[in-house]
């Protein structure tokens, strides 16, 4: 195989994937910019590509080797082809095309042309001197806020007031999320634009002018406490009513739970996920964080019983993997910028009996992060990114799932969710 191009078809095929999306540029993508992808490839084509191996082929993880070919062929069934074979025989790699040879002009017009050169690169600075004072954006031109309807909860709707007059004949666009997918474009000498969010979390909403951002703020959607909730194919969930799943026990989605609304589980069962987000006042740096769950469903696709615990922080994400003791060797741990793959290290510790109550806890200090499963260190790291604010807590499930003893500690500070 020739390694070399290879390469330029994988490239190709992600600037098609960047284009399809519309996030902006990857260089710019975080941490949840890829598990939005890593979902958003497996509800449109059933095949996960975990995070890890995304960061990988964005170039945000070192990594040399030529990717699987079942990732291969998702990228490009994802980018709207049949397999990769089919992508490759379609499309043209940038930078392989060789020209044509012409014939040697004649040296006259080498002469002349030579000729020409100082008077072209006059031009040429000339332009690129207007261009740029064209595109000069004086950030102070404009305002960019927001305000919610509703104090805390979901659905809610947010409205966005900004002053992008001062754009002129640039595009004016709002970013709501990290999610670019929500990146609007907006007429320049409008006042308000409004959005729904239905879900919780912590997004950083953007006024981007032309491709410049010139006004951000945070935006903070809490859950209002504890809130369960079914993936559904469009934008809107599917949200339980608190007296539904909260009881004295703590969270718990039952079976027949999911059957009083109709949702099967089989052949796959739905996803689940339970939040708690609220701004809790402690680092990512120095915390202790402890719960205990279930999963309670292995039958059919859900045999494996895959779990994620994430604990959500500004701009940044753990993400805790847990699995049936015979599933670890596809496990991904996430924590502030360090993913580590089971392919390469042993998260076998992960692996536990989900029909039981499992207890994990994780203690950060001087950003160096200690993962338990049981009581017993499932594994160890120290991140890289910069401190940040935890602002609550997300849980993924395979149909049923049950959580309680859910708890934030610094020193003697204990925070009860």
């Amino acid at each position: 195989m020739n390694n070399s191009l290879e390469i330029n078809y994988i490239k190709k095929c992600l600037v098609l994937i960047e284009t399809r999306l519309n996030w902006g540029a990857s260089d710019d993508w975080t941490s949840y910019d890829f598990e939005k992808l890593s979902e958003v490839i497996q509800e449109r084509t059933g095949v996960t590509l975990s995070i890890t191996t995304l960061k990988r082929l964005w170039g945000k993880l070192k990594y040399d080797n030529i990717p699987a070919t079942t990732t291969l062929n998702t990228l490009a069934k994802f980018a709207g082809y049949e397999d990769w074979r089919e992508f490759k025989q379609q499309v043209q790699p940038g930078g392989i095309e060789i020209p044509p040879q012409k014939s040697k002009p004649r040296r006259k017009w080498m002469y002349g042309l030579l000729g020409l050169l100082p008077l072209l690169l006059v031009l040429y600075l000339a332009l690129l001197s207007n261009r740029k004072s064209a595109t000069t954006i004086n950030k102070a031109d404009y305002t960019f806020s927001s305000n919610k309807t509703v104090t805390e909860g979901v659905p809610n709707s947010v409205i966005f007031s900004y002053d992008a007059t001062a754009a002129g004949e640039d595009s004016v666009f709002i970013t709501q999320t990290w999610d670019r997918r929500r990146k609007v474009r907006v007429p320049a000498n409008e006042k308000a634009y409004s959005a729904i969010y239905y879900m919780p979390g912590y997004f950083r909403a953007k006024l981007i002018v032309g491709d410049q951002i010139v006004k951000e703020h945070d935006l903070m959607i809490s859950s209002g406490g504890w809130l369960a909730l079914i993936e559904q194919k469009s934008d809107v969930p599917l949200y339980f009513k608190k007296e539904e799943f909260q009881k004295n026990s703590g969270v718990v989605v039952s079976e027949a739970l999911l059957s009083a609304y109709q949702i099967p589980l089989q052949p796959s069962p739905p996803v689940l996920r339970i939040y708690n987000v609220q701004d809790l006042g402690i680092k990512n740096d120095h915390f202790t964080f402890e719960t205990t769950l279930k999963s309670g469903y292995d039958l059919g696709t859900a045999a494996c019983q895959r779990v994620e615990v994430l604990i959500l922080c500004k701009s940044d994400v753990f993400i805790i993997p847990l699995s049936a003791k015979g599933c670890v060797g596809d496990l991904s741990l996430v924590a502030a910028g360090v993913a580590v793959q089971s392919s390469k290290a042993d998260l076998s510790k992960f692996g536990c009996d989900l029909d039981q109550w499992v207890k994990v806890k994780v203690e950060a200090k001087d950003k160096r992060v200690r993962f338990f499963v049981n009581g017993e260190e499932a594994y160890a790291l120290t991140f890289p990114n910069a401190p940040t604010d935890i602002v609550g807590v997300q849980y993924r499930f395979s149909g049923t799932g049950a959580v309680k003893d859910t708890r934030f500690m610094k020193d003697k500070r204990v925070i009860d969710l």
